[in-house]
C-alpha cells in the first residue's frame, strides 16, 4: 500500500514552524542564531528569577519584584554576543577538527570545554558587568568571588549535553548551550 505524504500547508502549526526556523537558519544563520539565543537568554533569566521568587514565597521571606532590566540585558548578551559567537566558534570546530579525524569526539569536547568555555564564561562576566554599568573592581570582585565556582559547575552538568551538541548535532543547527550556563 503505498504511503501518502501531506503537503506542508496540511501540517501541525509546530512542523511548519520548526519548517520555517530551519529556513531561515539556511538563509540567515548568524541574525537566527543571534535572535534565538536573545529571546531564550532572556526567558532562561525570566526563568529563574520565577523559581528563586518561588523558593523564597515557600521559605516566608519577601520576594522581590521581576527584574526587566537583568532580562533585558540577558536578551542584549544573547542577541549580541552568544549568537554570533557560537556560530563562529561551531564552524570553526568543523574545520579545526573535522569528522574524519580520528579522535574527533574526545578532542571537540575537550576544545569546548577546557577552551571554549571558560573563555565564554570571562566573556558573559566581563559583557554582564559592563551592561550593569559596574566598574572594574565590582567584576574583580565577581571574578575571585565565582568565577571557579561558576565554571565547575558548568562542566559538571552541560559536559553530557555539549557531547551531544557538539558530535552528534548537525553544526548548522546547534544549539548553543552557553546562553544557559551562566
Amino acid at each position: 500500500m503505498p504511503v501518502q505524504s501531506r503537503p506542508v500547508r496540511d501540517s501541525s502549526v509546530h512542523f511548519r514552524l520548526l519548517q520555517q526556523y530551519l529556513v531561515l537558519l539556511k538563509k540567515y544563520p548568524i541574525l537566527t542564531k543571534s535572535v534565538t539565543s536573545g529571546i531564550l537568554s532572556a526567558l532562561g533569566n525570566l526563568l529563574s528569577q520565577f523559581v528563586e521568587a518561588r523558593k523564597k514565597a515557600q521559605k516566608g521571606a519577601p520576594v522581590s519584584n521581576i527584574d526587566a532590566a537583568g532580562a533585558a540585558r540577558y536578551a542584549i548578551y544573547g542577541l549580541l554576543i552568544t549568537g554570533p559567537v557560537s556560530h563562529l566558534f561551531y564552524q570553526l570546530m568543523e574545520v579545526w577538527i573535522p569528522t574524519t579525524d580520528q579522535f574527533c569526539v574526545v578532542k571537540r569536547l575537550l576544545l569546548d570545554r577546557l577552551i571554549f568555555a571558560p573563555g565564554f564564561l570571562l566573556l558573559f562576566y566581563f559583557v554582564m558587568n559592563i551592561l550593569e554599568a559596574k566598574g572594574w573592581t565590582d567584576f574583580e570582585k565577581k571574578m575571585r568571588r565565582s568565577y571557579w565556582t561558576a565554571l565547575k559547575m558548568n562542566w559538571k552538568v552541560w559536559t553530557p549535553f555539549q557531547f551531544i551538541n557538539i558530535n552528534f548535532v548537525p553544526v548548522q543547527v546547534h544549539i548553543s548551550l552557553h546562553f544557559i550556563r551562566q
